[in-house]
């Protein structure tokens, strides 16, 4: 593809109306662009250039070339010149696979604001509980919590989230406030399949407390609402409950001790990314980081 490049010099030795106008132009050496537009020529197999030793001047070959050229280089700098419009205004389709409790209970409104901040940007959402394919469907990005598996894909950590026990004040004054770890093996507790032990640290002590409840479910968002309905205590980062918090529906139960931090990460396929799913994932990462 190195005679694309020599059809640009070419197209400056006849603006320039010389070897050393281009030369000056380009910052490439006058000899080598003297030989660069003579192997051009060798290439296509036609003289394109008179020189004499003041100017050169087109062959007749050289006009319909240089014609042809002229307009290969032009489009090509516009398409600089619009990705570069592209960087500093993201615009167009942000095709994102998302968690969907995850997304439904603090994405929300994040995603909202990021709209508000980029209004030439589109979006459109996967919610399905399916892990994506970035390679193969059409995605900018996956947001996934947790560890991952080796996928070959580019992670971006975007947060740590930490998790803390929660439950209403209702469930409390009915079941007792469990006032260490250990306690929490005596109450009805909403957890994730798998999960039946709850890891929990303050100052670098760690104790595992074997937990059960009558209800085990893979939904964050129903674990919130069912907490919300008084029936037991949840191990949620403080992100998803921030508004329960707030208006105290729940209170943290056990101040001080906290679950193992939940990794929040960004996929993508590559690290050359468009300035829309750039400037999400970067956005993303100061959100969660404020919030946490």
């Amino acid at each position: 593809m190195d005679f694309l490049n020599d059809m640009a010099l070419f197209v400056e030795v006849v603006k320039a109306k010389g070897f050393r106008g281009a030369a000056e132009a380009t910052g490439v050496p006058n000899s080598t662009v003297s030989r660069r537009i003579a192997l051009l020529e060798k290439a296509v197999g036609l003289r394109l250039l008179h020189r004499t030793t003041r100017r050169v001047e087109l062959t007749e070959a050289g006009q319909l070339y240089y014609e042809r050229c002229r307009r290969i280089v032009e489009e090509a700098r516009l398409a600089h010149e619009q990705l570069g419009e592209m960087l500093a205004q993201p615009s167009g389709v942000l095709r994102a696979s998302l968690p969907v409790d995850f997304a439904t209970v603090y994405l929300a409104p994040l995603i909202t604001a990021f709209g508000e901040r980029h209004p030439g940007i589109r979006f459109e959402f996967d919610l399905t509980p399916r892990r994506v394919d970035l390679v193969t469907e059409p995605f900018d990005v996956a947001i996934r919590m947790g560890g991952l598996p080796d996928s070959g894909l580019i992670a971006q950590r975007l947060a740590l989230l930490n998790a803390r026990v929660y439950a209403t004040p209702r469930y409390l004054a009915r079941a007792g406030e469990p006032r260490t770890p250990q306690a929490l093996s005596q109450h009805e507790c909403l957890c994730f399949p798998k999960a039946d032990t709850w890891t929990l640290e303050r100052d670098g002590l760690v104790i595992e407390v074997p937990v059960t409840g009558r209800y085990t479910l893979n939904s964050v968002g129903m674990i919130r609402r069912l907490a919300l309905l008084d029936q037991g205590l949840m191990l949620l980062p403080k992100a998803v409950v921030a508004d329960d918090l707030a208006s105290g529906q729940v209170v943290e139960v056990l101040p001080g001790w906290q679950g193992r931090p939940v990794p929040v990460y960004a996929l993508t396929e590559t690290r050359l990314l468009p300035a829309k799913t750039q400037r999400f994932i970067e956005f993303l990462k100061e959100r969660l980081a404020a919030a946490d």
